[in-house]
């Protein structure tokens, strides 16, 4: 980011720094109102400068702004030449509706040189543009990468736990619980809810009592539904 920043005055490339600094902080926190007005006034001092258009991007992802996230990543694009925002485009042409525009950005030139957790990301968006359009199998197959079976990696959880999304919905529960169970054993960072997934497949049910009460027991009789 500092390197983009160099095109602008020391004070206002300061001041920018901040702002984009504060984007990710309210995002972390899930305020997304807060992250909208630091990011819009980044564009606003550096408009050419790829970070600040990728943060407005973002923020308007988050908020399900798919029309406006797509303008910003496509001008990212455009600035930076860079394709690795491709996997977030895809999925706004997604969640803008437009499933075969979505399909073929994933099948351009440009998507299909990605590499690492870039080209995982692309595979699990196309394996949900497929599930929409109800080709299940084709959305299992999208998943089928090498690196699914690896042990760890940069979004391999998340590959295994689409992987096992996709089996479940497909009534093939034993093989999604062991997915499941991969993808927990790769989510150091709790990106996935990989272990809800598992407690719900083995009938495990947790009730909020309230603040203060007791946590529940296992009832008796009850077993794997």
């Amino acid at each position: 980011m500092h390197h983009q920043l160099r095109t602008l005055s020391k004070e206002n490339a300061d001041g920018v720094a901040k702002h984009l600094v504060m984007v990710s902080v309210m995002l972390e926190a899930d305020e997304l109102d807060a992250a909208l007005a630091h990011a819009e006034t980044a564009v606003r001092r550096a408009g050419r400068v790829p970070a600040a258009r990728e943060a407005l991007g973002m923020v308007a992802y988050r908020r399900g702004d798919f029309a406006r996230a797509l303008t910003e990543f496509r001008t990212v694009r455009r600035l930076s030449g860079s394709e690795h925002l491709l996997p977030l485009m895809v999925d706004c042409e997604r969640g803008l509706g437009r499933h075969t525009r979505a399909l073929e950005l994933a099948s351009s030139p440009q998507a299909r040189a990605l590499t690492g957790a870039e080209a995982l990301e692309l595979a699990i968006v196309v394996s949900g543009v497929r599930r929409d359009l109800g080709q299940l199998d084709a959305a299992l197959l999208a998943l089928q990468l090498p690196a699914l079976t690896r042990r760890g990696g940069a979004g391999v959880h998340r590959l295994q736990y689409a992987y096992a999304d996709t089996l479940l919905e497909l009534g093939r529960v034993d093989e999604a619980r062991d997915w499941f169970q991969r993808a927990l054993d790769g989510d150091t960072d709790d990106e996935t809810d990989a272990a809800e997934r598992l407690e719900e497949l083995d009938g495990v049910v947790v009730e909020d009592l309230g603040e203060g009460a007791e946590e529940p027991t296992a009832d008796e009789g009850d077993g794997p539904r």
